[in-house]
């Protein structure tokens, strides 16, 4: 384990050419509310009305799915009765009486967006809607969603029941970093198991930009009367992901393909470097300083003057002997501010260590010398 990390050096910064002189220029979309949102970094892209509250229909199961697969709870048995599926709307077909895991009740929630299967949720874990619904809230506080109240798991209509497309985007980059989550909006179908009656059904997803898009990788669909069509998608590219959300929206697809095109084609991809090797200090080695190297380089997506820097961490004292391949220390990435990546920074050679004249000490002094650093804990 690394101990004492301190910053050795801010080593490149990279200044990004211009682009996106306006985030809301020369782009129509039937979209009330629109938003493009870069997961890693929060940097908006695109926005149109971002921040009004408004109706989202199904979009609210991102957070149900949340509260669920953060429940520690996926593996209970959930046995479905009258007052879970006593629900309007679109249906993944719970009867009273089956019996099913939690983990298998998101999943069909997720692919089929059943309002039944929400309802079960929220029964299950908070007692009762009201119950869920503050549970909800809570989450959406800690996120930082700060234009969004929910009432139902579900998305049906109330009028206390609203988001923003921004409040949104913020909550589905937190959802996409589990993986038992984004495995499930990113599947185009998947098997649900029912214990009782003993049953596999197949469902298949409702999100069609899975096929429409290169990269697209989840994540919601939804629809009323009163809030319109609702989608929020994700697609993924050279490692990023990019979130695009629309409210009330007559042509949503075509919104969501249209927002991706643009803002792919206005920002940059930056790749800060081919290689990326430093010199690295070792205290008793027959070196003084060897090479390392970060594991992968990263290309980060950004816009705007937005730079990217980068930042080398260690231990404030690197003793020998290092091996070639062994981990020294890490690097970080930033944009604005914000962490966007990090990678292992990796020793290029061998330092060994050396005696008082400065030659390599042999095997048994170096056997030795391991136990000692051991039982002193550096």
């Amino acid at each position: 384990m690394l101990r004492k990390k301190t910053v050795l050096f801010l080593l490149i910064t990279v200044l990004v050419a211009g682009i996106f002189t306006s985030k809301t220029e020369a782009l129509e979309v039937s979209a009330a509310s629109a938003v493009v949102f870069v997961a890693d970094s929060g940097e908006i892209l695109y926005e149109k009305d971002a921040y009004k509250r408004r109706s989202m229909a199904s979009t609210t199961k991102i957070m149900t799915a949340v509260i669920a697969l953060e429940s520690g709870r996926l593996d209970d048995v959930v046995t479905v009765n009258d007052g879970m599926i006593r629900v309007e709307g679109t249906s993944m077909g719970l009867q009273k009486g089956n019996r099913l895991t939690l983990r298998n009740l998101v999943s069909g929630m997720m692919l089929l967006s059943g309002n039944d299967a929400a309802n079960a949720v929220a029964v299950f874990l908070g007692g009762s809607e009201e119950g869920f619904a503050d549970m909800m809230n809570s989450k959406a506080i800690s996120l930082g969603m700060r234009d969004t109240n929910f009432v139902t798991a579900s998305g049906l209509d109330d009028d206390e029941h609203y988001t923003s497309a921004y409040d949104m985007a913020l909550l589905t980059s937190y959802a996409m970093r589990n993986p038992d989550f984004r495995r499930l909006v990113s599947s185009k179908k998947g098997e649900v198991d029912y214990i009782s009656p003993a049953v596999t059904h197949t469902y298949y997803n409702h999100n069609r930009f899975l096929s429409m898009y290169e990269g697209a990788c989840g994540v919601k669909t939804g629809f009323t009367k009163k809030s319109g069509r609702c989608l929020v998608t994700a697609v993924e590219k050279n490692g990023n992901l990019v979130i695009a959300v629309t409210l009330n929206a007559a042509d949503d697809w075509n919104d969501h393909k249209k927002l991706y095109d643009y803002c792919f084609s206005k920002g940059k991809f930056s790749r800060i470097t081919d290689t990326f090797d430093t010199l690295i200090r070792v205290t008793g080695s027959d070196k003084g300083s060897i090479i390392a190297s970060a594991q992968y380089i990263p290309e980060i997506f950004t816009s705007e003057h937005i730079g990217v820097q980068t930042k080398i961490y260690t231990d404030k004292f690197l003793y020998a002997p290092v091996k070639k391949g062994e981990q020294v220390g890490f690097v970080r990435f930033y944009v604005d501010g914000v962490c966007v990546r990090e990678t292992a920074l990796i020793a290029n050679e061998d330092a060994y260590l050396r005696d008082g004249n400065g030659k390599e000490k042999n095997g048994v002094k170096k056997f030795f010398y391991e136990i000692y650093k051991k039982l002193s804990g550096e």
